[in-house]
């Protein structure tokens, strides 16, 4: 007698395969940094007070979203501290008085002061909390997550936000994924605040008081995200042939991961296209200049692209291929297409792997498309909420939110 399975079963049993096999190798990777924790001989440095508010950023590229805050603490007269696993990071030079920025050391060493932790709230724009080496604080009473760019929650690795408390949301479009997720894992519910992106209310501001450049030349910046699903690494050194090719003057600005987890194929691409006046690698810890000096954008799933067409508002091109979801939490949400990367089908020019022959036609005829700012505003208010009030929102969030957790006791 045959077995016969009906393809609603066949699916869910596939689904939850799947989440099996996931959280095998999540636990077998996180035993492994423990491991290497027991073993390091870094020394750590632990805080021994217990603070109302701290901040924790795990590269210098994310200051532009904490400056902001930062900067309304102290206008408040509010105490808070800043960790930065980044020994350059940029607020290592400010001169604060209420806001004491720390260097929290290197590699592991960082982590294990973080894991150890005292404090009311912690805010942080990094994911994957209590997945890999960065662990829940039993000293922190509450984690909020931040989000860095205007980009789809699913479009995270698996399980980046599942160990957070509170999540301040982008805009009002994208609390449904969180809630799904939460369903789908039979999770509690986070507390999601809709508040926008504090980075994004100074990128407006300034852009209001600066002038527009005029190119000569039309100047084109290669803006990608990183791993397998990027340009980068789909299209490689014949893409960047065919952009020089233009006779364009072309800006490539890797994503800051690319640096780390892609160094290889970065240096390789780098040393067969050295700087020169037809095209610059760009690594400026802020993108502000490079996004208005470029007269369009190439990018993929990047969230760089709505800074540049909500903020700019220019023209830009997106490569077109399948998106593998597989590393994701959009994986798990194969039904509900993200809104990412629907938008940018609406509103942008499409390339795909037969760019080589028809590339300079594409970018000149994005660049005289008028077509694109129609859907300005409605993108603008899907995506986005309290635009140029986000920081001060986003402190007030905070206070609150420590006064309740302390009346709690």
């Amino acid at each position: 007698m045959s077995l016969y399975i009906d393809p609603g079963t066949g699916s869910m049993l596939f689904t939850i395969a799947i989440g099996v096999v996931s959280v095998a190798v999540f636990f077998f990777r996180s035993l492994l940094l423990k491991l290497k924790f027991l073993v390091s001989r870094e020394k750590v440095n632990i805080d021994k007070d217990h603070q109302k508010f701290a901040i924790f950023s795990d590269s210098k590229h994310y200051w532009n979203t904490f400056e902001p805050i930062c900067d309304e603490f102290e206008k408040r007269g509010i105490e808070i501290t800043f960790y930065t696993a980044a020994q350059d990071d940029p607020a290592l030079s400010k001169d604060y008085k209420y806001v004491k920025c720390v260097f929290a050391g290197k590699g592991n060493a960082t982590y294990s002061r973080m894991n150890l932790l005292k404090a009311d709230i912690l805010l942080s724009t990094t994911p994957n909390l209590d997945v890999y080496q960065w662990k829940r604080s039993r000293n922190v009473k509450y984690y909020v997550h931040i989000f860095h760019a205007i980009s789809d929650p699913s479009l995270y690795k698996m399980f980046s936000l599942d160990a957070y408390d509170a999540v301040l949301n982008i805009g009002p479009v994208f609390e449904k994924q969180i809630r799904k997720l939460e369903e789908l894992r039979n999770q509690p519910n986070k507390e999601i605040v809709n508040m926008g992106l504090p980075y994004v209310d100074s990128l407006f501001a300034r852009k209001k008081s600066t002038p527009d450049i005029k190119n000569d030349t039309p100047v084109v910046l290669l803006a990608p995200s990183w791993n397998t699903n990027a340009i980068l690494a789909r299209y490689g050194s014949p893409f960047i042939k065919a952009l020089v090719d233009t006779g364009y003057h072309i800006i490539i600005r890797p994503h800051p991961q690319s640096f780390k987890s892609e160094k290889e194929m970065i240096d390789r691409l780098m040393s067969e296209f050295p700087n020169s006046d037809k095209l610059e690698w760009n690594r400026d810890n802020d993108n502000f200049d490079v996004l208005n000096r470029s007269d369009i954008l190439i990018s993929d799933f990047s969230g760089v692209i709505m800074d540049y067409y909500l903020v700019f508002n220019k023209p830009f091109i997106y490569a077109d291929f399948d998106f593998d979801s597989s590393q994701y939490d959009a994986y798990w949400l194969k039904d509900d297409p993200t809104w990412l990367l629907s938008t940018i089908r609406k509103i942008g020019s499409p390339i795909d792997e037969n760019y080589s022959e028809n590339i300079k036609s594409i970018i000149d005829k994005s660049l005289n498309n008028t077509n694109q700012n129609s859907m300005h505003d409605e993108v603008l208010k899907q995506g986005l909420s309290n635009l140029g009030t986000s920081a001060k929102h986003t402190v007030d969030y905070l206070i609150n939110k420590q006064k309740e957790l302390t009346e709690e006791k």
